[in-house]
């Protein structure tokens, strides 16, 4: 039954590898049966129908053309770019003032401190007070002596006058006693202003404040011989707030003349105020070339102390320009470039371009486009110059 069986498969390979074999091939093959067997004879029976099928696979993908490379596109659109500047800074008091002695002389008293709130006419330091209570009785002396040389002249004057009324004495020699009371008045008044200026004098050993506000810095310690004019505290008065900014001059180019800038709290964005450029710096900043920009705030609330870091959003004007995201860029000719797409051909080419400005996310091109060019924006490794390409349905 099984030689039965092995004569029948022999005849149906027989007939099958003699459509695609000569037969003197099929003999050397029949022989070689007995080393490799059925599974073998097999194998090579069937390699001619496993080629001619693969030629029929690779005519059919001929027919059908290359495969289109799919990528992701946007049309681009001048438009003005609203872009949204971030800057940090700090607070600073609108009005701050350092308050010094009007005469030197050794400081004996400070009695205020870095921190420390203050009162219109609060006693802030005190001089030693010794020599000018000193000039305030010599003052009071030399008062006291024109005032008595002004009654003997006024005395001597009233008896030349009786004389001269009874022609005892002439009238040259009355004038010199009418002269007289006029000079020891000028002497008293010269002695009451001396010691206006002794009394001045003292009260200026005594440092006060000229309005409420708080103390932000200290200039000298008690012990210390001051001269008039130097600082002894700073005061930050309580009429103001001013959020300060170091900007680049391309900055204040661009930004708005009248914009209202919202400040918050770096650690703290819920807290916030908004406020308009009061004073902008006339000269850059020798080192970092920046200027210095103060923003009066309106109604700053008590969390924006002085000295905390804030930031500040000021919205620039500028012209249209034409956005493009981040993954379209890529090189060519050692430049920036970008893949446009040939709606009528479906294929793709390079074009360099000028870049503005960029950031992680979007590039704004300065020349190289116009609007209603297709950009490649996802695909853009694997192209090459007039491919072929699918455009995906945008992402919604």
């Amino acid at each position: 039954m099984r030689e039965e069986l092995d004569t029948e498969q022999r005849m149906v390979c027989f007939t099958a590898l003699s459509k695609f074999l000569p037969l003197a091939t099929i003999k050397k093959r029949l022989v070689a049966r007995s080393r490799t067997g059925w599974i073998g004879f097999l194998f090579w029976a069937a390699l001619p129908s496993i080629f001619a099928g693969l030629t029929a696979c690779h005519k059919e993908a001929e027919a059908q053309g290359p495969a289109l490379r799919p990528v992701r596109t946007l049309t681009v659109v001048r438009e003005p770019a609203g872009e949204r500047v971030l800057l940090t800074g700090h607070i600073e008091a609108e009005n701050e003032a350092a308050l010094g002695f009007r005469i030197s002389g050794r400081m004996i008293e400070r009695l205020v401190n870095v921190g420390d709130r203050v009162n219109a006419g609060q006693v802030l330091a005190r001089l030693d007070p010794q020599d000018e209570r000193n000039g305030v009785r010599s003052a009071q002396a030399n008062l006291s002596a024109a005032q008595g040389q002004l009654t003997q002249a006024r005395n001597d004057f009233e008896r030349n006058r009786r004389l001269l009324d009874r022609g005892v004495i002439s009238r040259a020699e009355f004038d010199r006693f009418q002269q007289g009371v006029q000079t020891a008045q000028a002497r008293v008044d010269d002695a009451e202003a001396q010691l206006k200026l002794a009394d001045d004098r003292l009260s200026f050993t005594e440092l006060k404040a000229d309005a409420p506000g708080s103390v932000t810095a200290r200039g000298a310690e008690p012990g210390e011989v001051v001269q008039a004019g130097q600082m002894i505290v700073r005061i930050a008065r309580q009429d103001g707030r001013d959020a300060v900014f170091n900007v680049p001059a391309q900055l204040l180019r661009s930004a708005p003349n009248d914009e209202q800038i919202e400040v918050h709290l770096v650690d703290e964005p819920s807290v916030k105020a908004s406020g308009r450029v009061r004073e902008v710096g006339e000269q850059a900043d020798p080192v970092t070339r920046t200027f210095q920009v103060k923003v009066g705030l309106t109604d700053p609330p008590p969390e924006m102390r002085l000295g905390v870091t804030v930031n500040g959003i000021v919205q620039l004007n500028t012209a249209p320009v034409i956005e493009i995201p981040a993954t379209a860029l890529t090189r060519a000719n050692q430049q920036p470039a970008v893949w446009l797409v040939d709606p009528a051909k479906q294929t793709v080419s390079l074009r360099n371009i000028e870049i503005s400005r960029y950031d992680p996310a979007t590039v704004i091109v300065a020349h190289g486009l116009e609007s209603g060019d297709i950009v490649v924006t996802a695909g853009v490794q694997a192209l090459h110059p007039d491919q072929k390409v699918g455009l995906l349905a945008p992402r919604l």
